[in-house]
């Protein structure tokens, strides 16, 4: 099952809608690295990683690993590990995935720049939990808990997440 991402601020899911947010800059053809964009294309579902102090394990179709303290994504476009997971500490600059607050408490990594991999158009899109306030994300796509959970019930590795500009 697919979730198609409109820049409405709604996504589908076969009948299912669901309020989304995504990038802070809207949607773009060309992403670069810090840019605030969501890069518009169709993207698989890589897996799922939760954090298991916070949530049971969800019921999904996708490889599913939980999360620890130590976990990150390289963002450092001229690091060999750039837009993929890695161990914290890390010597280049790389995002902390065990965060304070809940947004990602679910991730879902998604086959954005990731094969291969080309430095500086982008690292970290993910599909991941909305903001209490519902602001935008830095470039991922958001759902709300009871959404994003619904999506990974019918989720397996065939899934992707659609972004269209319409």
């Amino acid at each position: 099952m697919d979730l198609i991402v409109g820049a409405d601020g709604w996504a589908c899911c076969g009948a299912r809608r669901y309020r989304c947010t995504f990038g802070l800059a809207g949607f773009s053809a060309d992403k670069h690295e810090g840019d605030g964009t969501t890069p518009i294309g169709t993207w698989t579902c890589r897996m799922l990683y939760y954090r298991p102090d916070r949530l049971p394990l969800p019921r999904t179709g996708l490889r599913v690993v939980p999360l620890t303290a130590g976990d990150g994504w390289c963002d450092a476009p001229d690091d060999r590990n750039y837009n993929r997971p890695v161990g914290l500490p890390y010597p280049a600059s790389a995002e902390k995935l065990w965060r304070a607050d809940n947004v990602y408490d679910l991730i879902v990594p998604l086959g954005y720049n990731d094969a291969p991999v080309v430095p500086g158009r982008g690292s970290a899109i993910f599909l991941h939990l909305a903001r209490s306030d519902g602001g935008p994300t830095q470039g991922c796509v958001a759902l709300a808990l009871t959404d994003l959970l619904e999506f990974l019930a019918d989720a397996d590795e065939r899934s992707c997440v659609i972004v269209n500009r319409v």
